[in-house]
């Protein structure tokens, strides 16, 4: 299906709703970066996706680049670039995640649905599921769990969907953590279907904490032969641990170390790897401080806060990075607007 900007095209799905629609036009003043990016190479850059706070318009999606995984500027002057009020049931958007697909050239991208500036903290109980050729151009998904699946209609509670391929299955896995009453958050998986509009069969839980304590925020990263499946952990132990397996929808097994660097409340980890290199960066939301921090490993066990080494133009809530081509960041620049980078590529 081709999306051309601004069209709109409504398609009854699986579970939910799904739409097309192009970039968001807005009048706007263009705030130049306070320096430059440094030159993106050849080969690869870095694209941040994230959100801002609780506030009015800030649940939504922005994005951000990077030449070498530490200095990143915001684009769209730090404005959305997917527009919460066309794609989401709550008109907002929370929890970013993309994953390059498997050809190669198709992006996947997953959020919350939920508005916490016009509802409060209150129930949710919808992802939106979006996918594009370009990373401008989206069509996107309303997946509501309980109004489609029975077996959940009682859960008041999705957070921070993400995606990855499973080899085996040739199918997009989708994961994140759903509550039923006041019970722990537990992290669930289900494949989705062949469009990307929703999930096929009932979702399973993906990974058993032995304390039976709450588990959110899950990102799951492959090294050597084993999934490093990353949480933020509530109640006892307080913080961002993980669990390991060699498969990827069961099995796991907690490493039972606190993983971030602060003692400072915690949530939103992500792990990427830098290219063309050993180093693993994981990054986390401070919510109560307002601030992210950076650590950097080798190994997904031990981390070092490289906080003195990193800049950011803006100011992100629980994002995730993904690797991008020099050819794909050029374009989104060219799109968006190199006035809000001022570097040159």
């Amino acid at each position: 299906m081709n999306i051309i900007a601004v069209k709109r095209i409504i398609v009854t799905t699986l579970i939910g709703v799904t739409y097309g629609f192009g970039a968001i036009a807005q009048t706007q003043t263009v705030q130049a970066a306070d320096f430059a990016l440094p030159k993106i190479g050849k080969d690869s850059a870095y694209l941040f996706a994230y959100f801002t706070g609780n506030g009015k318009g800030e649940e939504a999606i922005r994005f951000a680049l990077s030449a070498d995984g530490y200095n990143y500027r915001a684009l769209n002057a730090n404005n959305p670039v997917v527009s919460s009020e066309k794609v989401s049931s709550t008109a907002g958007l929370r929890d970013p995640h993309i994953l390059r697909g498997a050809d190669g050239k198709t992006f996947y991208m997953v959020a919350t649905d939920m508005n916490v500036s016009k509802n409060g903290w209150g129930a949710n109980y919808a992802m939106v599921f979006l996918k594009s050729k370009d990373l401008i151009n989206w069509s996107s998904s309303i997946v509501n769990i309980p109004d489609n699946v029975p077996e959940f209609a009682d859960i008041n509670r999705v957070w921070a969907p993400q995606t990855i391929y499973d080899p085996l299955a040739k199918k997009y896995m989708v994961y994140w953590s759903m509550r039923k009453g006041n019970s722990a958050d537990i992290i669930y998986y289900a494949y989705a279907n062949a469009g990307f509009t929703g999930i096929e069969g009932t979702p399973k839980q993906l990974f058993y904490k032995p304390d039976g304590g709450a588990c959110i925020d899950a990102d799951i990263v492959y090294k050597d032969g084993y999934y490093n499946l990353f949480f933020k952990t509530e109640g006892q132990g307080l913080g961002i641990k993980k669990a390991v397996s060699k498969t990827l929808t069961g099995g796991y097994e907690l490493f039972d170390n606190i993983l971030n660097q602060t003692t400072d409340a915690v949530e939103g980890a992500d792990v990427f790897k830098l290219i063309n290199s050993d180093t693993w960066i994981l990054m986390y939301d401070v919510y109560m401080k307002g601030k992210y921090q950076f650590c950097k490993s080798t190994d997904l066990e031990n981390f070092k806060v490289i906080d003195n080494e990193v800049s950011m133009n803006f100011h992100p809530r629980h994002g995730t990075v993904m690797h991008v081509s020099a050819k794909e960041s050029k374009k989104l620049i060219a799109f968006w607007g190199k006035r809000n980078l001022k570097a040159s590529f």
